[in-house]
């Protein structure tokens, strides 16, 4: 396939996966097997990072109004009722913590042994069986967090350390593991949608810039690996490759988020754990036959 075409392809999925609670890793994956990517190779490597900047970008625009309000809040509030542990950066930046930390350690042996296709296709459908059940249950009793700005320390903290699982284990989906876990601690579909867009910024940027160092840094041991990274060849193709794949990767993130906020108010989760569950089987029954391991 010609690779502008491709690097299109590559920006649709990316934005119609990152925020949707399916896992755009898994996606992504299944896409470059497919189309036969040489995933080994530093450049393919480092585009499938890159392009996740611009579905960050399309977040933070679209949450651009909450958080310069939250901004011009903080540290007390709206009702000034909020302090520096409660008020909702504080809230996102601790759960940020709580993932952050737990992820570091683990990602060696994530790497290492979970990035299978099987790995993934398990870690597709146990989500989806949880989001439904979670989903199911959570609208059967009256939530008591109906906004972000009711949020308290131990819900941002169990949130931040849920999260983790979609660090640990590819194929959780940040978006599925955030709002389950907002869920089961009385929080209101929106809210924990809501909270889980936000965490999201901190969490998906400083993700990004961890890998994308990682695959350009040379000419010394990188941190946390024994192998230096092969040094990226770039030229006016790759260049434009790179910057369409982004491109685009903003445009579809802009309007799927827009969409799966509404969609996930009036109609809830249901349709995306049925799509995991079905994709997981999929995948288990016969994805190693056409991508392999």
């Amino acid at each position: 396939m010609n690779a502008y075409l491709l690097s299109v392809l590559l920006g649709i999925v990316e934005g119609l996966t990152e925020f949707l609670p399916v896992s755009s890793t898994a996606h992504l994956r299944i896409t470059e097997a497919l189309m036969r990517l040489p995933m080994d190779d530093a450049y393919w490597k480092m585009y499938t990072i890159v392009i996740q900047l611009g579905a960050i970008l399309a977040l933070c625009l679209l949450f651009l109004g909450r958080i310069v309000e939250f901004t011009r809040t903080f540290p007390r509030g709206e009702d000034g009722g909020r302090n520096w542990l409660t008020h909702p950066i504080s809230l996102t930046m601790i759960a940020f913590a709580c993932t952050s930390a737990p992820a570091l350690a683990l990602r060696k042996w994530s790497e290492a042994n979970l990035g299978s296709v099987k790995a993934m296709a398990w870690a597709l459908l146990l989500g989806g069986i949880v989001m439904w059940i979670v989903d199911a249950w959570s609208v059967r009793y009256e939530a008591g967090t109906r906004e972000v700005e009711e949020m308290n320390l131990a819900q941002a903290v169990w949130v931040g350390l849920c999260q983790t699982f979609s660090a640990v284990f590819p194929g959780v989906s940040r978006s599925m593991s955030t709002i389950a876990a907002g869920q089961i601690v009385g929080m209101t579909r929106p809210a924990a949608l809501e909270f889980s867009f936000l965490l999201s910024i901190p969490t998906m940027i400083a993700a990004t810039c961890w890998d994308l160092w990682k695959e350009i840094h040379t000419g010394n041991v990188l941190l946390l690996t024994s192998q230096a990274a092969p040094e990226v060849a770039m030229n006016t193709e790759r260049w434009v490759v790179l910057i369409i794949g982004a491109v685009v990767s903003f445009i579809v993130a802009l309007g799927v988020v827009e969409w799966f906020l509404y969609w996930v108010r009036k109609h809830g989760l249901a349709i995306f754990a049925v799509y995991r569950i079905l994709l997981g089987g999929a995948l288990l029954a016969a994805g190693s036959h056409f991508i392999g391991r």
